[in-house]
């Protein structure tokens, strides 16, 4: 049971869904945070290992003063957490439960230590950048989001190519025909953008990545524009409807005519981690380096 004096620090706890090992876990972390000062909130997806604890929703979360969130999952789940709580500055500590993890990058084995790291105060804190993006349809704004790794317009039910054009501060760079069109933030270079031929970028580079995937002219490449650009995307698809995807987890459709804008959001996603540079983490998931 947590506890509910006013003094005690408050911890979240969000689970990706249907993970065996997230059984096996709940139990001993919910000891250890109750052991060192700590109550704690889950999410549904940690509710049924978390008997007595408070339940809340993830998007509800950042409404209460939380000292930081546990991620128990793959980069999925964090994506999903990390926007529900970057508006609020929340500090997230992603274990990986998954098979890659690029940002759910601290092993199981080291969930413990990491906690302890962060009491000593000894915790590395890596911030990223996000995208804020809106959707406008005839001079009103119909969708706003955050995304952490990138924006996607891609083709709804269509099996044609998307047609769109680009703009950088109103400056027009080309007509894009294409399967989608990747807005990335650096985080994001190592996500859909990278699968789609984009470059890495390092997480503190100030800059975004356009990149199309299967463009149609050969001489269309992923384009590396600072992260001050007001990137404009005007979709034109006669009758038929794309999507915009966000993080490859939330969207809407999109029609001809509508205007998407994209630029630096003014929220940040705050990691916690025990050491290790990007360089060694490109090691460890993509093999870099090794002999």
């Amino acid at each position: 049971m947590t506890s509910k004096t006013s003094s005690t620090k408050v911890v979240g706890i969000v689970s990706k869904p249907n993970k065996p090992e997230v059984a096996q876990i709940v139990p001993g972390l919910k000891d250890w945070l109750f052991s060192h000062g700590y109550s704690y909130i889950v999410d549904p997806e940690t509710a049924p290992f978390a008997a007595g604890a408070e339940v809340l929703p993830r998007i509800e979360m950042a409404s209460r003063k939380l000292e930081f969130i546990i991620v128990l999952g793959g980069d999925g789940t964090l994506l999903s957490a990390a926007r529900a709580v970057a508006a609020a500055g929340v500090p997230i500590v992603g274990v990986n439960l998954g098979a890659l993890g690029f940002l759910t990058e601290i092993p199981l084995d080291d969930l413990y230590p990491t906690l302890e790291s962060i009491i000593k105060g000894s915790c590395d804190l890596d911030v990223r950048s996000m995208v804020h993006c809106e959707v406008n349809r005839r001079r009103e704004v119909v969708g706003s989001y955050e995304a952490l790794n990138d924006v996607v317009v891609g083709k709804g039910t269509i099996a044609r190519l998307n047609h769109c054009d680009v703009y950088i501060d109103k400056v027009f760079v080309s007509r894009y025909q294409a399967d989608s069109l990747i807005v990335s933030s650096p985080t994001g270079s190592t996500a859909y953008s990278l699968a789609a031929g984009g470059p890495i970028l390092m997480p503190d580079v100030a800059s975004f990545v356009i990149t199309p995937v299967s463009a149609h002219s050969l001489t269309h490449r992923p384009l590396v524009v600072r992260d001050t650009s007001h990137i404009e995307i005007v979709v034109m698809t006669g009758d038929e409807e794309a999507y915009l995807s966000i993080d490859g987890q939330s969207g809407m459709p999109v029609y001809d005519g509508d205007h998407i804008y994209c630029r630096k959001s003014q929220y940040q996603v705050r990691l916690l981690h025990t050491g290790g540079t990007f360089f060694e983490v490109l090691s460890s998931k993509l093999k870099w380096g090794q002999r």
